[in-house]
């Protein structure tokens, strides 16, 4: 990472034509880059990231992304065979998901916000690719590849709760456990 690529992160990338967000009851949207349903027929929780320097869908290159997922704590569950890392460079899944560019108040808000999270001891790595005006978003569909939970993110501090996604995919059987046994389940 050098400062050039640091510097490059703030400036707002090429406009993407976005569809709407999807509504919960609505089919899920399927790209090139993502298919739903999942080819496995099981309920599936997408994530879209704002970019691999936040605190799953990558706008990052593939090198970066897979950086980043190496940085994490238990790196190993990375490769789980229920996860799927999606890099989508071209934001090809993020437009078709409603996931366009943010506004200059989101990304100067996401200053404090990621200044609450130091102290929460989550840091912001630096980015090496994407950007910081990328919106984010988290989504649950069912088995069938209708949304069943649909949560866009408003700030970088913004923290879906996931147990709710996948109490939504799962039909409301999810009481506790870990997220990968109800998504294994």
């Amino acid at each position: 990472m050098t400062w050039q690529t640091e510097f490059w992160s703030w400036v707002s990338p090429p406009t993407v034509q976005t569809a709407e967000v999807p509504a919960v009851g609505q089919k899920a949207p399927s790209t090139s880059k993502l298919t739903i349903p999942a080819q496995d027929g099981k309920p599936t929780i997408i994530t879209f990231l704002r970019h691999c320097g936040c605190p799953s869908v990558s706008h990052s290159d593939r090198a970066a992304t897979d950086r980043w997922l190496a940085s994490l704590p238990e790196p190993e569950k990375n490769t789980q065979p229920n996860l799927s890392i999606v890099v989508d460079a071209e934001r090809e899944a993020y437009a078709a998901w409603g996931l366009g560019t943010s506004s200059l108040w989101h990304v100067l808000g996401s200053i404090p916000g990621t200044s609450k999270l130091s102290k929460e001891g989550i840091s912001v790595r630096p980015t090496e690719s994407g950007s910081r005006w990328q919106t984010a978003g988290n989504f649950g569909v069912d088995a069938q590849g209708v949304v069943r939970w649909s949560r866009v993110d408003g700030r970088a501090d913004d923290m879906p709760d996931f147990k709710e996604g996948v109490d939504k995919v799962m039909g409301g059987k999810f009481e506790t456990g870990g997220f990968a046994e109800a998504m294994q389940g």
